[in-house]
């Protein structure tokens, strides 16, 4: 068994390397940056060189083609992508890393000569705001309404998806995660309160660029879920909500403020919501997929400032 991680370098993907390499598999990332910058905040160096890594673009077919068939791979963890307000800015630019990409990908595996299975990140933005759905919790048979081209972009990923299953046999399952949030977490609008715990470990004022309602998700709880649905003998082409705890931005601070007193003068938070609907049921996905994990997240916000105080006073935290 041999897995692929494409993205790796980013959050998600540095945590999900890291729960590969716990469980003794094989790994190969896939990334346009060769520094595990984000791994090494989380695994012991000497876990580095036991990572095969690949350098290049999601875009390149011929490159990914080449690394799926020519490296003996049999699992895919799918992360590669750019964030909403790239998409937003330049929406061409975002399809070709967000769709082109994830269709390199699922033809990667159908050329392959050999069944691979695929693991990859869609995303809640596939719903609209809030206000398209009404006060209730959401299930995948729920119509999507997404409101930015991410969002749409990601709806696309889910469909192909389904019909690679259809044609061409390739077992997959898409994740919708909301705002993931843990060490690692350092872009996108959607990082603020990871960066305001990590300026409450630091001693420093932050402002949250977001109010309202958010469903915040603990990173280790995310790369484990992802894992589980690797290695779950699922068939078929699955799309599954992932649903962590809602809270809004100020009770965010309340909660910092309870578990390191000072912090509420150091955070406040100010903006727009975010146009997604925050309620939504995983149910489906715990039915499927036994030993999903679910950190509260008062426990999911001490870790991430335990971890982030114990790397400040190593000299790791800039």
């Amino acid at each position: 068994m041999r897995v692929l991680v494409t993205g790796a370098q980013g959050c998600i993907g540095a945590w999900i390397v890291k729960v590969l390499l716990d469980r003794g598999l094989e790994v190969v990332t896939y990334d346009l940056d060769p520094n595990p910058v984000r791994l090494s905040l989380i695994a012991p160096p000497e876990t580095f060189g036991r990572v095969r890594i690949e350098t290049g673009r999601i875009e390149d077919t011929a490159r990914i083609k080449a690394l799926v068939k020519d490296g003996g791979i049999t699992h895919i963890v799918h992360l590669a992508a750019v964030l909403m307000p790239f998409c937003q800015a330049e929406p061409v630019a975002g399809a070709m890393v967000n769709v082109i990409g994830t269709l390199n990908v699922f033809e990667a595996a159908r050329d392959a000569g050999r069944n691979v299975r695929i693991v990859y990140a869609s995303s809640s933005a596939v719903w609209g705001p809030r206000e398209a759905y009404g006060d209730r919790m959401l299930s995948e048979d729920d119509p999507v309404k997404p409101a930015t081209h991410y969002g749409v972009f990601k709806q696309s990923n889910e469909g192909n998806a389904r019909v690679f299953h259809a044609t061409n046999g390739i077992t997959s399952v898409g994740l919708r995660p909301w705002t993931v949030y843990g060490v690692g977490r350092d872009s996108g609008l959607t990082a603020d309160p990871t960066l305001a715990m990590k300026a409450v470990a630091l001693e420093q004022p932050f402002r949250i660029r977001l109010t309202g309602h958010m469903d915040l998700q603990y990173v280790e709880d995310v790369a484990e879920t992802f894992v589980r649905c690797l290695l779950d003998p699922l068939d078929g082409a699955f799309v599954f909500n992932l649903a962590g705890d809602i809270i809004a931005m100020n009770n965010l601070i309340d909660t910092l403020e309870r578990l390191r007193p000072g912090a509420g003068r150091l955070i406040s938070a100010e903006g727009p919501e975010v146009p997604v609907a925050y309620k939504m049921d995983d149910s489906r996905l715990r039915a499927k997929v036994p030993g999903i994990p679910k950190t509260p997240l008062e426990t999911g916000i001490r870790r991430t400032l335990e971890l982030f105080e114990r790397l400040r006073a190593e000299g790791r935290l800039s």
